[in-house]
């Protein structure tokens, strides 16, 4: 009957709560079925949302409920592009290759993929931010710009971060059984 500020508060606390409790419940799923790999991705889902915030901050962004709901989306196209990455690996494991050639492998056969998808949701925002502007529906325009800002923060992440990271933990913990490792 009522709106006022305690409305948008309560809206904010809630949406915070709910993105926490997926957070907690994604890492514990790439942790189970991927292992190393998915730990790997976790660093880098974190490496994503400090890179995110920081250019948040530095620009002065104000996060509506709507500017949040693209910045989590945006957080699910870069676990997905981990995904696409090391479930390529593993196809490449199970076929035999080694293991580095299956991480050369399956960066180059889900590059495409991951590049493709996340263009598109790139072109789609723009598209969103235009109209966001043109028809007076503004309150798009948080929502396109920070799901463009985390839709390119995340491709970087997926190809740099995520292949730098995985090479160094190789380096150091040097695997043998793959299928212990690598949830094969």
């Amino acid at each position: 009957r009522l709106v006022g500020p305690t409305l948008g508060e309560d809206s904010l606390q809630k949406s915070l709560v709910a993105g926490l409790a997926g957070m907690i419940i994604v890492i514990l799923f790439m942790l189970l079925y991927y292992r190393l790999p998915g730990a790997i991705a976790n660093i880098a889902i974190l490496v994503y949302a400090a890179i995110a915030f920081a250019i948040f901050k530095y620009f002065h962004f104000t996060l509506t409920l709507p500017g949040i709901a693209g910045f989590l989306l945006s957080t699910g196209s870069a676990l997905d592009a981990n995904i696409l990455i090391f479930e390529r690996i593993k196809e490449e494991l199970r076929s035999g290759r080694t293991l580095e050639q299956a991480i050369d492998q399956g960066w180059l056969r889900a590059r495409s993929s991951i590049f493709d998808s996340n263009m598109a949701t790139v072109i789609t925002s723009l598209i969103l931010f235009w109209f966001g502007s043109s028809f007076g529906a503004t309150i798009v325009k948080g929502f396109s710009l920070t799901l463009m800002l985390g839709v390119v923060i995340s491709l970087f992440t997926a190809i740099f971060v995520t292949r730098s990271l995985l090479a160094l933990a190789l380096q150091i913990f040097k695997p043998k059984n793959l299928q212990r490792w690598f949830g094969i």
